[in-house]
């Protein structure tokens, strides 16, 4: 009797959607704005939930944006990108990717003159990890570079990827 009740219930539901979708949801609303207002605490624990998760969201894909694997790197790398390395000397001397120029993260700073001649090329930024590169290719688009772009993990992952480094200069 109780799965019947059960039945019946949702199919009156079901019906009362179907025959007044207007209805239907001003009295959704109404349970909705009644539950809030019987738990306020809860439906502000929930919101702030929301926000956090929206802000989070949105703050991954704006960093994502401007970062590429190392597998898409070297997509753009056969596409013609310019690598610039902003590893200290000798890191980039230990190996570096194949066809990179080492720009210290300060020439980017006061303005990246050595590089201006590639302004409408993609430029894939690589340090370390990754960190000090995204902040560098954020300062490329600052200055007006029109794809700069972070390798994501830096050299580290490009290693774990097992893909090739050059050493020396």
């Amino acid at each position: 009797m109780h799965a019947n009740g059960s039945i019946l219930a949702y199919s009156k539901c079901y019906t009362r959607i179907l025959l007044c979708p207007v209805e239907f949801l001003r009295q959704s609303m109404n349970e909705i704005f009644n539950h809030v207002s019987n738990h306020p605490i809860l439906a502000g624990v929930a919101i702030l939930a929301a926000v956090i998760v929206a802000i989070y969201e949105w703050r991954e894909a704006r960093h994502a944006a401007g970062s590429v694997s190392p597998q898409d790197a070297v997509m753009l790398i056969n596409r013609g990108a310019l690598v610039v390395d902003i590893r200290a000397p000798d890191a980039f001397e230990e190996g570096h990717i194949g066809g990179a120029r080492r720009l210290g993260s300060d020439q980017i700073v006061a303005g990246a003159s050595a590089i201006e001649r590639f302004k409408d090329k993609t430029i894939v930024t690589v340090c370390d990890s990754g960190v000090t590169a995204a902040a560098a290719a954020r300062q490329l688009s600052r200055l007006g570079f029109k794809n700069p772009v972070n390798l994501r993990g830096g050299i580290s992952a490009w290693r774990s990827e097992q893909l090739p480094l050059v050493k020396g200069s």
